[in-house]
Formats: C-alpha cells, structure tokens, sequence
C-alpha cells in the first residue's frame, strides 16, 4: 500500500511541476496607452508603429496620429512600459505612458 501511495505522489508531483514550468505563474496580457507628442506628420506612425512591434512580447499596436498616442498590448513576462518607451525614443519619437 505504501508503494502505490508513493507512486501517485511521485506521479501527481511531475504533473504539477509540468504545469508549473509550461506556462509562467505570472505572465499576463497587459493594454497600455503611450503619449507620443513628437508625431508631427502623417508618415510618424508608422515609424512608431514598428518600433513597438519589434519589441519582444508585444502583440498588438495601433498607432493614432490624430491623438498623438499609441495603444499597446503586451506579455508583461517579456516587457514592460520602459521598454516600449526606449523604443519609440530609439526611433526618434520620445512616449511616455498615458494615465
């Protein structure tokens, strides 16, 4: 009885260790809005907008020119807003994060 007890333990714990490493405990989609004021022509976001998409993790960008801002959804495991903002800034056009 001790060793089958055992055996299910041994087999319920590789199960949860599986789970565990497969799929980060804290990764999470997250939306944020970046002011980009220095957007001063019609052909601005599409600079923006490949920069942002170049970064690892994002998965969505949309790039208003009108409003000046950038709309961006992202795993937060493989970024975050400092690394969206050196991007724009790395291309030309300075964010910051939109409250």
């Amino acid at each position: 009885m001790k060793t089958q007890v055992s055996a299910q333990a041994k087999k319920l714990f590789s199960a949860l260790a599986f789970v565990a490493l497969a799929a980060p405990a804290w990764a999470a989609t997250q939306t944020v809005t970046l002011s980009v004021p220095g957007m001063t022509c019609a052909a601005c976001p599409i600079t923006v907008k490949a920069a942002l998409s170049r970064v690892d993790g994002v998965s969505k960008t949309e790039v208003k020119y009108e409003q000046r801002e950038a709309v961006v959804t992202f795993d937060n495991a493989k970024t975050g807003v400092q690394k969206l903002t050196q991007a724009t800034t790395n291309a030309g056009y300075p964010s910051s994060l939109k409250e």
